[in-house]
């Protein structure tokens, strides 16, 4: 009769802790977080969503996505993404990169033909293309290309939209972010932030 009764207390305490700490940290400590995030970091806490001038969500500044007509060709008066291998392309629902080794045969094939395809479209050599224009990053979701990148396309975009090319390449420059904390990753610039400007410098 000890031993049982030892052995509900027991049974008792433990539930009882299980309950406490469940509503302490699974939902109190949740709760916590995002009240911080909301008021320390709306922006960032809501998924970093960019808005149009008429208020209309058109991407995140977290997220690559294709700038391509119907037919699925870039569009030649926006800077162009860095490839993508998150399902169809740019699907947030299917993150992923290749997973192909530097030496797989179907990844250099592909390379070669995003280096052929940008060459013709930019009117650039194939050795002046960077590496990030023709390879996809790790998520397929990369929302950054390299200055390198942005500074190629530049000419193709100003004469697409009929403005001079030092307006374009001031609009990179403004949009260029410098390394985290001055050390880590190189400089990038967003594309959908970059591609916004020129909407609204067009506007």
């Amino acid at each position: 009769m000890s031993t049982t009764r030892t052995t509900m207390r027991t049974a008792g305490v433990a539930v009882r802790a299980m309950l406490v700490f469940t509503a302490v940290l699974g939902l109190g400590y949740t709760l916590l977080i995002t009240a911080i995030g909301q008021l320390a970091f709306p922006v960032q806490a809501n998924g970093s969503l960019v808005r149009d001038a008429d208020g209309t969500v058109v991407g995140s500044l977290l997220l690559g996505q294709a700038f391509q007509d119907a037919d699925g060709e870039p569009l030649p008066q926006y800077f162009q993404p860095r490839p993508s291998a998150a399902g169809d392309g740019y699907d947030a629902g299917a993150s992923s990169g290749s997973n192909y080794g530097p030496e797989n045969e179907e990844l250099l094939a592909a390379i070669e033909q995003r280096q052929a395809a940008i060459a013709e479209l930019d009117e650039a050599a194939v050795t002046d293309i960077p590496a990030d224009a023709v390879t996809a990053s790790g998520s397929g979701l990369d929302p950054d290309i390299s200055v390198a990148y942005a500074q190629l396309q530049v000419d193709r975009v100003a004469e697409a939209r009929g403005i001079r090319s030092d307006e374009v390449a001031a609009l990179v420059a403004a949009h260029t972010q410098s390394r985290d904390l001055g050390f880590l990753g190189e400089p990038r610039v967003n594309v959908l932030s970059l591609n916004l400007a020129l909407d609204a410098l067009a506007g």
